[in-house]
């Protein structure tokens, strides 16, 4: 995970989460209309046939994700971290009760309290 992705995480206190076991990528040439971003990880049976153990890739779809305002763009990729549960085990959390707008907008507020002026992770 790059500099900007581990910030986040540590901010957030989701030490649960091992940055060295997570990627984020940017596609391009999607054609889907309504996806921004996506999480993907590899079944247990590929993980242990691998013996490669958890993995999580965060994909950001380039052309939805670009189009954002970067507070949109960092809420995006809060959305995502919160779907790797605290096992860290390779399974995801799911929408509704533990991934959904109500909990990346405390997320948000958490990090707004923390960070001060410095609100934007994506530009340098």
């Amino acid at each position: 995970m790059d500099h900007a992705g581990e910030e986040l995480v540590q901010k957030l206190g989701l030490d649960y989460i091992r940055c060295e076991r997570v990627s984020c990528i940017v596609s391009q040439g999607s054609k889907a209309r309504r996806v921004i971003a996506r999480i993907h990880t590899l079944g247990k049976a590929m993980q242990e046939g691998m013996r490669s153990g958890p993995f999580y890739t965060i994909e950001l779809i380039s052309e939805n994700f670009e189009k954002q305002l970067e507070e949109e763009k960092t809420k995006t990729l809060i959305h995502e971290l919160l779907h790797i549960p605290h096992s860290f085990g390779g399974g995801f959390r799911h929408h509704k009760l533990h991934v959904n707008a109500r909990t990346v907008e405390r997320e948000w507020k958490k990090l707004q309290s923390g960070k001060g002026k410095n609100q934007n992770l994506f530009t340098q």
